[in-house]
């Protein structure tokens, strides 16, 4: 599932580009490039850390500040590239689904689209950057196609595209963070039984603030929720253990730094707790949905790099739990690290993402 909200630039072939994720936390700047047919292979990367409420809750609250981040990541890469595909929150687009006669195409399926968008959308249509897809014929309707709705608030587009102009980099495509998380499970979904045809498998993207919770059956997302838990209580919890502040906590976190006691007093709880919340969450998906069990699990997310944590879920949920690395099968290039790079691979799963929209169109 792939959305543009109205870049202008985009074109049938694709230009490099680099995988730009904005979280509340950091900026990971991803470069993917053709290593031979089928075959890709990661450049260079980048994780930088945002000064603390740079970005809140998705929103960037320091244009300034998160502009200076991102140029200093990109030229710590050492790219020539400045053309970025970027993402908004899931939280900050609206999605619905809605029936248009199978009959429709071109200008005609757009003014349908737009016509159902003004009865769905709750604002106006010219406040709204809006994109749809065709899903395929409707079950319950044989004249009619499904197709998916996507609108966001304007000035969340603008925001982005305004941060990366002022580092000094272009965005041509800007998709749903939820969607971006699809494009790397593709580079996955071999791993599973039957490339996860017939499977239900749930990508836990843990966030500072939130797990993104997106779910595929037959690799098509089904389900897509926010649950209020994420890395910023083990933070919390570092900070009030051992008396500093949460930047602190995570200085020390990063660099290995924290008392031999933080394993068994702080990380352990913390991987048992954070199990506890994703089995709450299959069970909410399970109990609210026609999907009766969830095959796999795949933990993305700076949450996903703790030592040992697919075990620990995968113990709490009685479930096939593995950590999503979307680079396990390419190749690695000269600037990049592979023992680092598959250390950092879960918290670059929507850059990853984004980074693979360049190949799309060719």
């Amino acid at each position: 599932m792939k959305f543009e909200f109205s870049l202008d630039g985009f074109t049938t072939k694709t230009p490099p580009m680099l995988g730009l994720d904005i979280s509340s936390t950091s900026i990971k700047l991803v470069e993917i490039s053709e290593a031979g047919k089928d075959l890709f292979r990661v450049e260079r990367y980048a994780i930088e850390s945002l000064p603390k409420e740079a970005v809140n809750e998705g929103n960037i609250a320091n244009m300034e500040q998160v502009a200076d981040v991102l140029r200093h990541a990109w030229k710590e890469m050492g790219t020539r590239v400045k053309n970025v595909a970027m993402a908004l929150p899931s939280s900050a687009v609206i999605t619905k689904k809605i029936l248009v006669p199978a009959t429709l195409s071109g200008i005609e399926l757009e003014n349908q689209v737009e016509s159902e968008a003004n009865q769905v959308i709750p604002f106006s249509l010219d406040e709204v950057n809006l994109d749809f897809q065709i899903l395929g014929p409707s079950p319950g309707s044989p004249n009619d196609v499904e197709v998916l709705l996507a609108a966001a608030r304007k000035e969340k587009v603008e925001d982005r595209v305004a941060v990366a102009e002022a580092a000094g980099l272009k965005a041509l495509v800007m998709d749903v963070e939820s969607y971006a998380t699809q494009g790397a499970y593709d580079r996955i979904a071999h791993l599973l039984p039957n490339g996860g045809a017939g499977q239900t498998v749930a990508i836990v993207d843990v966030g500072a603030q939130n797990m993104h919770i997106n779910i595929l059956h037959n690799n098509e997302s089904v389900y897509l929720r926010e649950h209020g838990f994420g890395g910023n209580q083990l933070n919390h919890e570092i900070s009030r253990r051992y008396g500093m502040t949460s930047e602190e906590a995570e200085l020390a976190k990063r660099k290995g730094t924290l008392p031999e006691s933080y394993e068994i007093e702080v990380l352990r709880p913390y991987g048992e707790t954070l199990a506890m919340e994703v089995g709450r969450a299959m069970q909410l998906f399970t109990t609210s949905t026609q999907y009766h069990k969830v095959d796999h699990i795949l933990l993305a997310g700076g949450g996903a790099m703790i030592p040992g944590i697919d075990e620990v879920v995968a113990g709490r949920t009685s479930t096939s739990t593995m950590i999503a690395n979307p680079f396990s099968n390419m190749a690695v290039g000269a600037k990049v690290r592979p023992q680092q790079l598959a250390a950092d691979a879960p918290s670059l799963f929507v850059a990853c993402g984004l980074a693979m929209r360049r190949f799309d169109a060719q």
